[in-house]
C-alpha cells in the first residue's frame, strides 16, 4: 500500500522571499544552512528526511552557477539521506535560453536536466520554460505551470482601457503566444518584423572548410534531371538581409502591449518600443513571466519608450525595481504553493492547465 510520506520544505539562497511566500500558506520552512566555505558550496541540512517527499526551492538569479551547485548539493544530500521523493521547485531553470545547437557548441539544458537527474531529483515543477520541448530532456515527471492567467489578470485589472490595446509580438515565431493570449482577451495582435537580434554567421568556422569545388555535370542524354552546369557544391544561396524594423499590424492610437516569456537584454525591447511610439502608439507595456533584467536594464527601461515593464517574482529583481520604478511584479507564489500541496497529495494537476492550450 502506497502511503502518504511527510512533507518537508527546503530552499536554497537564490530566492528567499518567494520561498518564505510559499511557505507562508502550506508549513514553515525546513533547517538548511547553505554557505561557502573556501569558495566551496557546503549544505547542511538540520531536520530528519528520511522517507520524507522532500520539496526544494530554488530558481534562477543573476548568479546561475552558483543556484545550480546549490541545487545539485542539495538533492544529493537527500538522497543519501534516505528522502523518499525529491521534488524540485525550480521557476526559472537555469540555461534554459541554450536549448538548441549552435555551431561547435552544446544543448546546455540537456546537460543540467542529466545533472539534476543524477543528483537525485525526481520530479521538476517550473513555470513557462523557454521551450516547451526541454520537458523531453528529464527523465521524470515535469509539471511545466504556466504564468499567463496571472498576467491576464493583471492587464484586465491595472490598465486602464485596455480594450483599447492590441498584443504585441516582438518577432514573428513568438506570434502564438501573443495571439493566445490576444483571444483570451479578445483583442487584436500585431508583429514587429525586421529585428536581427543575431550577427550573421562568421565565415571563419568549420562550414567552409574544405573550399568548395566545381563539380561537371553528369553525363545524362535524356536530361530527366535539373543541374545548373558549374555547380558550386553545395549551391551557395544570398545572406540574409537585416530588413528595417516594421510593424505589421495597426497600433495609431492604441495601447501596445508586448508579451514575452523572459526579459533578459532589454535593448531589442527599448528598439521595439520606439518602433511602436512612431507607428502612433500612446502607452506601451511590455509583460513576461521572468524578469531576468540583466547588466544595465533598468537604465535602459528608465530612459525608453516602455511606459511599465510588468514580470512575475519567479527572479528576484528587488534591486532593479529600487533603481527603476517602472518595473513591477505580480506574485506567483499561489500557483506554486498549489501545485507542491497537489502532487503531495496526489491530487490531479489538470485543475492548474484549465483552460491551458499548448500556445499559452
Amino acid at each position: 500500500m502506497n502511503t502518504k510520506a511527510e512533507m518537508i520544505l527546503l530552499a536554497g539562497n537564490s530566492h528567499p522571499e518567494l520561498a518564505e511566500l510559499i511557505a507562508s500558506r502550506i508549513k514553515p520552512l525546513g533547517d538548511c544552512k547553505i554557505y561557502k566555505r573556501s569558495e566551496e558550496t557546503k549544505v547542511e541540512i538540520g531536520d530528519s528526511i528520511r522517507g520524507k517527499d522532500v520539496f526544494i526551492i530554488q530558481t534562477g538569479s543573476k548568479e546561475p552557477n552558483d543556484n545550480i551547485m546549490e541545487l545539485l548539493i542539495m538533492c544529493y544530500a537527500c538522497k543519501t539521506s534516505c528522502a523518499r521523493n525529491i521534488i524540485c521547485v525550480i521557476p526559472y531553470l537555469p540555461y534554459s535560453k541554450q536549448s538548441k545547437m549552435k555551431k561547435r557548441g552544446c544543448i546546455v539544458s540537456k546537460l543540467i536536466a542529466k545533472m539534476l537527474t543524477k543528483a537525485g531529483m525526481t520530479h521538476l515543477i517550473t513555470i513557462d520554460l523557454h521551450q516547451k520541448e526541454i520537458q523531453g530532456f528529464f527523465d521524470m515527471p515535469v509539471d511545466n505551470l504556466r504564468a499567463a492567467p496571472f498576467l491576464i489578470n493583471y492587464i484586465e485589472h491595472r490598465i486602464p482601457d485596455y480594450r483599447n490595446a492590441v498584443i504585441i509580438a516582438r518577432n514573428p515565431s513568438h506570434a502564438k503566444r501573443a495571439t493566445a493570449i490576444a483571444e483570451r482577451l479578445r483583442l487584436g495582435i500585431a508583429v514587429i518584423h525586421g529585428e536581427s537580434e543575431k550577427e550573421r554567421e562568421s565565415e571563419t568556422d568549420g562550414r567552409t572548410s574544405p573550399p568548395s569545388t566545381v563539380l561537371k555535370p553528369a553525363l545524362d542524354s535524356r536530361k530527366s534531371v535539373f543541374e545548373l552546369p558549374n555547380m558550386a557544391f553545395p549551391p551557395r544561396v544570398n545572406p540574409k538581409e537585416k530588413l528595417p524594423m516594421d510593424v505589421v499590424g495597426d497600433v495609431s492610437g492604441r495601447i501596445a502591449i508586448i508579451v514575452e516569456d523572459m526579459i533578459d537584454d532589454v535593448n531589442s525591447f527599448a528598439r521595439a518600443a520606439e518602433v511602436l511610439r512612431e507607428r502612433g502608439a500612446y502607452k506601451i507595456y511590455v509583460m513576461a513571466t521572468h524578469g531576468l533584467l540583466s547588466s544595465d536594464a533598468p537604465r535602459i527601461i528608465d530612459n525608453s519608450n516602455i511606459d511599465e515593464v510588468v514580470v512575475t517574482n519567479s527572479v528576484p529583481h528587488e534591486i532593479q525595481k529600487i533603481q527603476c520604478h517602472k518595473i513591477k511584479t505580480v506574485d506567483i507564489s499561489l500557483l506554486l504553493s498549489e501545485a507542491i500541496r497537489r502532487i503531495h497529495n496526489q491530487e490531479s494537476m489538470s485543475y492548474l492547465f484549465r483552460d491551458i492550450t499548448a500556445e499559452d
